[in-house]
C-alpha cells in the first residue's frame, strides 16, 4: 500500500466518521441505538443488530458508489472529461461542503417524512434481522451535511482514486461505527453510553469546524491554483 493510497482511505475514514457524529445521521444513529438496546438482555442480540446496522450502510455506499463512479467512468469521453477538469471544480466542491460544515450555506433536502418513519417503525418490529434494512434506509435519508460529505467530498475523490467501491465501503462503515461501539457498550456497560454520547457531541462540534476550515483552505488554495490560474 503506497502512502497515497493509504491517505485517500484515512480520508474516507475520516468524512464517514465525520458523518455519523453530524447532528442529522447522529439523530438517526440514537434511532438506531434505541432499536439495538431493545435487546439489551441478550449480548449476541445486541451486537449482531450493531454489526447488521453497519453493514446495512456499509452495502448502501458500495453500491451506489459503484453506480455513481462506475457510471461516470464507464464512458470513455465522460473520463476523460472528468479526468480533465476534476482538478477544476475540486477547488469549489471543497468551498461549497466547507460551507456546509461551518453553517453559512443552509440546504434543505427533501425528507421522506411520516413514511420513513413509519418504515424505520416496522423495520425496528423485524427483530435482529431488520437492523440490516434499517441501516441502509438511514444511509438514504441524506441530510444537508451527510450529502455534502458524500457527493460533494467523498465521490470526487473516489473518482480520482478510480475507487468506486473501495471508497464509499470505508465512508460506510465509518457511519455505522459508532453504532457498532455503542453496541458493544450496552452490551458490556449500558451505563456508559449516555456519557459517551455526551462527549460526542462536543467533538462533532469542534471536528466538524475544523474540516470545515480546512476544506475551505484548500478549497480556496486548489480554486486559485488551477480553476483561476493565478
Amino acid at each position: 500500500m503506497t502512502p497515497e493510497f493509504l491517505f485517500v482511505c484515512g480520508t474516507a475514514v475520516w468524512l464517514g466518521f465525520l458523518c455519523s457524529i453530524s447532528p442529522c445521521p447522529l439523530a438517526t444513529n440514537i434511532a438506531a441505538i434505541g432499536f439495538v438496546g431493545r435487546k439489551v438482555g441478550r449480548i449476541d442480540a445486541v451486537l449482531g443488530a450493531g454489526v447488521l446496522y453497519t453493514l446495512g450502510r456499509t452495502a448502501t455506499y458500495g453500491v451506489l458508489g459503484i453506480l455513481l463512479v462506475g457510471g461516470l467512468t464507464a464512458a470513455p469521453q465522460l473520463s476523460h472529461l472528468l479526468e480533465k477538469y476534476m482538478n477544476l471544480l475540486t477547488g469549489p466542491l471543497l468551498i461549497l461542503v466547507a460551507m456546509v460544515l461551518l453553517g453559512l450555506l443552509p440546504v434543505r433536502l427533501p425528507s421522506g417524512g411520516g413514511k420513513g418513519t413509519r418504515l424505520a417503525e416496522r423495520l425496528g418490529r423485524a427483530g435482529i434481522w431488520g437492523a440490516f434494512p434499517l441501516g441502509v434506509l438511514f444511509a438514504l435519508s441524506f441530510c444537508p451535511t451527510s450529502a455534502a460529505l458524500f457527493f460533494g467530498s467523498l465521490l470526487p475523490l473516489a473518482v480520482k482514486s478510480h475507487s468506486g467501491v473501495l471508497l464509499p465501503a470505508i465512508f460506510g462503515i465509518a457511519t455505522g461505527l459508532p453504532v457498532a461501539i455503542f453496541a458493544f457498550m450496552l452490551a458490556f456497560g449500558a451505563n456508559r453510553v449516555g456519557g459517551a454520547y455526551d462527549r460526542l457531541s462536543v467533538f462533532e462540534t469542534w471536528a466538524q469546524r475544523i474540516t470545515g476550515v480546512v476544506f475551505l483552505a484548500i478549497g480556496l488554495y486548489m480554486t486559485l491554483a488551477f480553476t483561476l490560474r493565478f
